[in-house]
């Protein structure tokens, strides 16, 4: 840090543009002396750290599938961690699987100093995008390097803006992780591995507090990612994440009862069919390559969660039958033949008496008699 006085002059003739400066000044002529407090690169980067240790993890030699892109990307997809050390905002930042970062050393943190900080150490950090290429994984975290819609921002229509600039700024980094001789098929737990040296996912996530909720068994299954019949979506999505595909259909033999299907995998992997009724798994057909299809459709909860536990919400207009005239009472808080208090009786307005109108005479007999 420095302290200078001088006289008073524009501070981008007296200073790079890339310090940062502040000035109080002492009067309103422009003779007036000000004491400037300016933060130098040194300064300012003083205490970054940028000791980096790389991973060693094992990584399968067989390239990555068109499924297994897939899966990373929803297994990675919104994901949340904390920053390891301080992140730039940018999009410059690669780090090789089980080596180095680029950039490291002091133009670390001279990115750091020119472009500014997306992340402290310790910040919460969100995988808001995940790109899968042929030999690298990008990440944008919190929000990426660049605005949504960054390009539309300067297109006007009748010197109207397509999309209005709304004063937001950049907040988020872009992180490569590049492997060096292409991408092989690793898994979403592998890769977490070798963003370690940037991001901890070491906190449980949403999931897995739940799981640590429930019994044994059941924290078991979902660490394993089994489905167990009986089980309600919030447990499979615990144990399995968002399927691939659903299936809404009615149940057979049936005109009103539905059920819905959640499909994981694809052939000639294993495929699972998770079939909901209600929020209960009611059946699970798990059909593997060469083998015949296996059927659970047995409660497998031993007792957790029993239907007779459970209390079924109802939503809209209520059954039929329940009033005296067979319709259905609208809803109340009083007890049988309770009235209101404070309630009054509707007011019963006359019914005017309608006068009966009078039967037009029978007109008289003016036929003349007939002569015998």
């Amino acid at each position: 840090m420095a302290f200078r006085s001088h006289r008073w002059s524009p501070l981008a003739a007296r200073l790079p543009a890339c310090l940062l400066a502040g000035g109080l000044a002492c009067g309103l002529s422009g003779v007036a002396r000000a004491q400037v407090f300016v933060v130098g690169e040194k300064t300012a980067m003083a205490d970054v750290s940028t000791e980096f240790h790389p991973t060693r993890i094992e990584l399968p030699p067989a390239p990555i599938t068109e499924r297994g892109r897939g899966e990373l990307v929803r297994n990675l997809e919104a994901e949340q961690g904390f920053a390891h050390r301080a992140l730039p905002l940018g999009e410059d930042l690669i780090l090789v699987a089980n080596g180095n970062l680029r950039p490291s050393g002091d133009a670390y943190k001279e990115m750091l100093y020119k472009k500014g900080q997306s992340a402290a150490p310790g910040d919460r950090i969100v995988l808001t995008a995940v790109t899968v290429k042929d030999d690298r994984i990008v990440f944008d975290l919190n929000g990426g390097p660049y605005l949504k819609h960054r390009f539309l921002r300067h297109i006007e229509l009748n010197d109207i803006p397509i999309v209005p600039d709304d004063g937001a700024q950049v907040t988020g980094c872009r992180v490569t992780l590049l492997f060096e001789g292409g991408l092989p098929e690793v898994s979403a737990p592998e890769v977490k591995a070798l963003l370690d040296p940037i991001i901890d996912f070491g906190v449980k996530t949403s999931a897995e507090a739940y799981a640590d909720s429930l019994p044994p068994f059941l924290k078991d299954a979902v660490a394993h990612h089994d489905v167990l019949v009986g089980m309600d979506r919030k447990m499979v999505l615990a144990a399995m994440g968002a399927p691939q595909s659903k299936v809404r259909e009615l149940v057979p033999g049936s005109t009103t009862r539905r059920y819905e299907e959640w499909i994981y995998g694809q052939m000639p992997q294993t495929v699972r069919f998770v079939r909901f009724e209600g929020d209960r798994v009611t059946e699970l057909r798990i059909a593997a390559l060469g083998k015949p299809i296996v059927i659970h459709d047995q409660n497998e909860l031993r007792g957790y969660l029993d239907p007779e536990d459970t209390h079924e919400i109802a939503m809209g207009d209520g059954k039929p039958g329940n009033g005296e005239d067979g319709t259905a009472k609208p809803p109340t808080i009083l007890k049988p033949g309770e009235a209101a208090p404070g309630s009054q009786k509707r007011v019963l307005l006359p019914v005017p008496v309608s006068t009966p109108t009078p039967l037009p005479d029978k007109p008289a007999d003016t036929a003349p008699p007939t002569t015998p």
